[in-house]
Protein backbone atom coordinates (compact mmCIF):
# COMPACT_ATOMS: atom_id res chain seq x y z
CA UNK A 1 0.00 0.00 0.00
CA UNK A 2 1.55 3.94 -0.76
CA UNK A 3 2.90 5.40 2.38
CA UNK A 4 2.53 9.28 2.73
CA UNK A 5 3.78 11.83 4.78
CA UNK A 6 1.00 13.91 6.45
CA UNK A 7 2.25 17.14 8.33
CA UNK A 8 -0.31 18.95 9.86
CA UNK A 9 -0.76 22.56 11.73
CA UNK A 10 -3.27 23.10 13.99
CA UNK A 11 -5.50 26.26 14.71
CA UNK A 12 -4.75 28.00 17.75
CA UNK A 13 -8.43 27.65 18.76
CA UNK A 14 -7.61 23.74 18.30
CA UNK A 15 -4.51 24.20 20.89
CA UNK A 16 -6.64 25.29 23.41
CA UNK A 17 -9.36 23.00 23.28
CA UNK A 18 -6.43 20.07 23.52
CA UNK A 19 -4.96 22.44 26.58
CA UNK A 20 -8.13 21.96 28.12
CA UNK A 21 -8.87 18.06 27.33
CA UNK A 22 -5.59 16.75 26.62
CA UNK A 23 -5.52 13.67 24.12
CA UNK A 24 -3.68 11.93 21.47
CA UNK A 25 -4.88 12.90 18.36
CA UNK A 26 -3.57 9.82 16.38
CA UNK A 27 -6.05 7.21 18.63
CA UNK A 28 -8.68 9.86 17.85
CA UNK A 29 -8.06 10.20 13.86
CA UNK A 30 -7.28 6.46 13.61
CA UNK A 31 -11.02 4.99 12.92
CA UNK A 32 -11.35 7.35 10.03
CA UNK A 33 -8.13 6.53 8.43
CA UNK A 34 -9.53 2.99 8.67
CA UNK A 35 -12.61 3.61 7.61
CA UNK A 36 -10.78 4.90 4.28
CA UNK A 37 -8.70 1.87 3.62
CA UNK A 38 -5.79 2.87 5.47
CA UNK A 39 -3.69 2.48 8.47
CA UNK A 40 -1.58 4.66 10.75
CA UNK A 41 2.36 3.39 10.75
CA UNK A 42 3.41 6.17 13.25
CA UNK A 43 2.85 9.78 14.22
CA UNK A 44 4.79 12.55 16.36
CA UNK A 45 4.56 15.71 17.62
CA UNK A 46 7.07 18.56 16.82
CA UNK A 47 8.20 21.73 16.56
CA UNK A 48 8.56 24.25 13.46
CA UNK A 49 5.97 24.93 11.09
CA UNK A 50 4.02 21.70 11.86
CA UNK A 51 2.83 20.36 15.09
CA UNK A 52 1.98 16.81 13.96
CA UNK A 53 3.34 14.62 11.75
CA UNK A 54 1.91 10.89 10.51
CA UNK A 55 3.04 8.36 8.19
CA UNK A 56 0.28 6.81 6.94
CA UNK A 57 -0.75 4.40 4.35
CA UNK A 58 -3.69 4.46 2.17
CA UNK A 59 -5.02 2.52 -0.79
CA UNK A 60 -4.53 5.18 -3.40
CA UNK A 61 -4.08 8.69 -3.37
CA UNK A 62 -7.71 9.51 -3.52
CA UNK A 63 -8.24 7.95 -0.42
CA UNK A 64 -5.35 9.86 1.30
CA UNK A 65 -6.75 13.05 -0.41
CA UNK A 66 -10.26 12.06 1.07
CA UNK A 67 -8.69 12.06 4.48
CA UNK A 68 -6.49 15.50 4.50
CA UNK A 69 -9.95 17.00 2.85
CA UNK A 70 -12.10 15.90 5.76
CA UNK A 71 -9.17 17.15 8.52
CA UNK A 72 -8.97 20.62 6.89
CA UNK A 73 -12.96 20.90 6.38
CA UNK A 74 -13.12 19.98 10.02
CA UNK A 75 -11.60 23.50 11.01
CA UNK A 76 -8.91 22.18 13.65
CA UNK A 77 -5.93 22.33 11.49
CA UNK A 78 -4.67 26.00 9.67
CA UNK A 79 -2.11 23.77 7.42
CA UNK A 80 -2.11 20.02 6.24
CA UNK A 81 0.50 18.59 3.94
CA UNK A 82 0.44 15.50 2.39
CA UNK A 83 3.85 14.24 0.37
CA UNK A 84 3.39 10.57 -1.16
CA UNK A 85 6.56 8.64 0.13
CA UNK A 86 8.80 5.57 -2.05
CA UNK A 87 10.75 2.88 -0.37
CA UNK A 88 14.50 2.85 -1.57
CA UNK A 89 13.43 -0.07 -4.16
CA UNK A 90 10.83 1.99 -5.88
CA UNK A 91 13.06 4.80 -5.73
CA UNK A 92 15.18 3.01 -7.35
CA UNK A 93 12.85 1.09 -10.05
CA UNK A 94 11.80 5.20 -11.07
CA UNK A 95 15.68 6.12 -11.53
CA UNK A 96 16.06 2.50 -13.97
CA UNK A 97 12.56 3.61 -15.48
CA UNK A 98 13.57 7.17 -15.98
CA UNK A 99 16.93 6.63 -17.76
CA UNK A 100 14.53 4.77 -20.63
CA UNK A 101 12.47 7.88 -20.85
CA UNK A 102 14.27 9.61 -23.93
CA UNK A 103 13.64 13.11 -22.74
CA UNK A 104 16.13 15.28 -23.29
CA UNK A 105 16.87 18.53 -21.77
CA UNK A 106 17.31 22.10 -23.53
CA UNK A 107 19.96 23.23 -25.28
Amino acid sequence: MPHYLMQVAYTPDAWKAMSKNPQNRLDAVRPAVQDLGGKIESGYLCFGDYDLIVIAEFPKNTDAAAFAMACAAGGAVKEFKTTPLLTANEGVEAMQISSRSGYEPPG
